[in-house]
């Protein structure tokens, strides 16, 4: 599994070509959706949304939004990964509540982790929970990243587009949400010469000390 799961890290990059005819198998993309629903995030909130973009009319959109990065419309899926605006109480409570109810709590149980998200989380200002957020959101990325790699499907991360721009397109402000990051799925076109160029990564001894 070690090699394995480095052979995949080595294999992939940020694919800039994609073959258009490539359809991405509907269970692939259930395990996807299975990592991301599993991914880490703070007390477990997930304060994230994700928009597999479908629609031709909304990629040429969204395409023109992205500094016209061809990927987004031949790469076979598109993924807009958002995050929430806040996290009201209604939220937090709801969270505790599912953590309560899936565990098979008592609320006398839950009493203390449920009055901790209020005051350490539900007292934050607007601006520290986008920011607190929008962080979650790299963490998804960076899991959905691996499983494309050990699926031996290609991912291009993009951050090149307006947010502003993108909200407004898919009403995401009207939900309560807000874009942060682009993950265009595919399979590497054969052309792209960006998969033959050596991988360019700091050596390891310079990445790592123990203290």
């Amino acid at each position: 599994m070690n090699n394995q799961l480095i052979d995949a890290l080595q294999w992939r990059y940020a694919t800039k070509k994609y073959d258009s005819s490539f359809q991405l198998d509907p269970k692939d993309k259930e395990t996807l959706e299975q990592v991301l629903q599993l991914t880490p995030s703070s007390y477990g909130l997930q304060p994230l949304h994700y928009i597999w973009l479908e629609d031709k009319a909304l990629l040429e959109k969204t395409k023109a939004l992205a500094w016209n990065q061809h990927q987004i419309i031949d790469a076979a899926a598109v993924l807009v990964l958002c995050t929430k605006t806040e996290l009201t109480p209604a939220y937090l409570d709801a969270h505790a509540d599912l953590m309560r109810d899936t565990r098979g709590m008592q609320e006398e149980q839950i009493k203390g982790f449920r009055a901790h998200l209020h005051a350490s989380v539900g007292s934050k200002p607007a601006e520290q929970i986008q920011l607190w957020n929008d962080k979650q959101a790299y963490i998804a990325l960076g899991q959905l990243l691996t499983a494309c790699a050990m699926l031996q499907l290609d991912a291009t991360p993009m951050e090149g587009f307006d947010p502003i721009a993108l909200d407004e397109l898919l009403q995401l402000k009207e939900e309560g949400l807000h874009s942060v990051l682009i993950c265009t799925i595919g399979q590497r076109a054969a052309d792209d010469h960006y998969q033959h160029l050596q991988k360019v990564r700091h050596p390891k001894n310079s990445l790592f000390t123990t203290r």
